[in-house]
């Protein structure tokens, strides 16, 4: 079967084929750096995870970038706004993204540029840009893009320009010859460090935020490349905008496919700082390990929106909990996978039509119930092989059993030799509170043969 994508720009399924055989070069546009980063990047990051993933695992060999926006107006107020250099607050939110993604199994991308890294590959569009006569220097100093000087524009969001305009609105003196022309290139002002001022032909300035992801999608990947992926947020207009700096600078296609994840919602809303109802990573770390949120994230189709409450990922923790039981009944054969297997078949089946993880996750369960039931090492093997796939099921199925942030095991360990104390005593009363009072704290006690041991409710 052959990977089919859902393309954004046409809005259908379509066969994909990438411009080079054999290399998928796709493109991701990244974090803007001045906070932690949420569970709804979490989102895209892992479904973008995924993607590659899956591409690697069909023979492809990737390209893959994931910009950091690090100049940016929230940037500059949160570092004046904390005493410190824009660089130091950007270093120390990426140190962070780079925390967060590794612990919940991201594989860094090939290529992470910074945006203040390629200030002369965007200056150099920008010419091109005013050169074609796509752009003109405001009287604010300001470098804006013509809108409706570029005849693609609105075909990535299906809205006419009239459509577009109906709600713009044109601010006092900002120097646009129509209000749907966007900023380029912004002129210095006083009030801002001069850490985020550059030297240009339009004067001391720095560039606008649709920009960045241009020059450098096209210095790092070529004027044309197979994938373009991001937040559906971005669809307009950041990606709108991107395809008129790229196509009217280049005169190519911008990108093959575009790619756009759902959002993470809480009580209907998209999870955002803006509308102050978001949870960062690592708060989401704090009461839930990190095998599942991811796993939370997978079993969801990439463009569908997810809804997040504790409720769903304690439902998540539980779903995951079986998988890692059935691998915990025999120890798993080291596999290849076989895609001719009929459950492989099956994975690889749901994944070619638009990365269908819910249905390659039904996948695993089938293999599970087939595990519990036969005891047989090489199905927990594939079971385990395609999991990897996923970035699911390579932990130690004890080690997951017990995951859980704030969990203090060398306590446990002490309650649970005190419960055996206290039977050994026969007070039988007293070992009945040991284990309810863990049962309380979500630790579920487990008595054999062999002795005690302990998971995560």
């Amino acid at each position: 079967m052959t990977l089919r994508i859902h393309n954004t720009l046409t809005r259908a399924l379509e066969k994909f084929s990438p411009l080079e055989p054999g290399h998928v070069r796709m493109y991701v546009c990244g974090m803007t750096v001045y906070d932690l980063c949420h569970l709804g990047h979490a989102r895209s990051m892992v479904a973008f995870d995924v993607v590659q993933r899956w591409l690697k695992a069909s023979g492809y060999r990737v390209t893959y970038v994931r910009n950091i926006t690090d100049i940016d107006d929230k940037i500059i107020k949160r570092s004046l706004e904390n005493g410190e250099t824009v660089r130091g607050l950007t270093d120390r939110m990426i140190d962070a993204l780079h925390q967060d993604a590794d612990a919940l199994g991201i594989e860094r991308p090939t290529h992470e540029p910074r945006a203040m890294d390629y200030v002369p590959q965007m200056l150099a569009m920008i010419g091109t840009l005013q050169d074609k006569g796509l752009a003109y220097q405001a009287s604010n100093g300001d470098v804006n893009y013509a809108v409706r000087k570029f005849p693609g524009y609105g075909k990535l969001s299906g809205k006419s320009l009239d459509e577009l305009q109906a709600g713009e609105r044109v601010a006092v003196d900002d120097g646009k010859q129509d209000p749907l022309d966007f900023v380029l290139w912004k002129s210095a002002k006083t009030s801002e460090p001069d850490e985020v001022k550059w030297a240009s032909p339009f004067g001391a300035g720095r560039p606008g935020w649709h920009i960045e992801c241009s020059a450098m999608s096209c210095e790092m990947l070529g004027q044309s490349f197979d994938i373009h992926g991001g937040g559906a947020d971005l669809q307009f207009p950041h990606h709108e905008n991107e395809i008129a700096q790229s196509e009217g600078a280049t005169g190519h296609k911008m990108a093959s496919v575009w790619m756009h994840n759902g959002f993470i919602n809480v009580d209907n809303e998209k999870m955002s700082k803006s509308l102050g109802n978001f949870f960062t990573i690592r708060d989401v770390l704090k009461e839930f390990d990190a095998e599942t949120v991811r796993f939370f994230v997978v079993r969801s189709h990439y463009r569908s929106q997810l809804n997040y409450s504790d409720v769903h990922l304690n439902d998540a923790r539980g779903a995951l909990k079986r998988l890692y039981t059935a691998l915990g009944t025999v120890t798993p054969d080291a596999v290849t996978i076989d895609w001719a297997e009929p459950h492989a078949a099956r994975f690889k089946a749901a994944m070619d039509e638009d990365f269908g993880t819910p249905e390659a996750v039904a996948v695993l369960f089938e293999l599970a119930s087939e595990v519990n039931r036969t005891q047989s090492a090489q199905t927990a093997g594939l079971m385990k092989a395609l999991g990897g796939v996923l970035g699911l099921l390579q932990d130690d199925p004890k080690a997951f059993a017990q995951a859980g942030a704030g969990v203090d095991e060398e306590a446990i360990q002490a309650q649970i030799a005190a419960r055996a104390a206290a039977k050994a005593a026969k007070n039988f009363a007293e070992a009945d509170r040991i284990r309810q009072a863990l049962a309380a704290e979500g630790i579920v006690l487990k008595d054999s043969p062999t002795g005690t041991t302990w998971e995560r409710g």
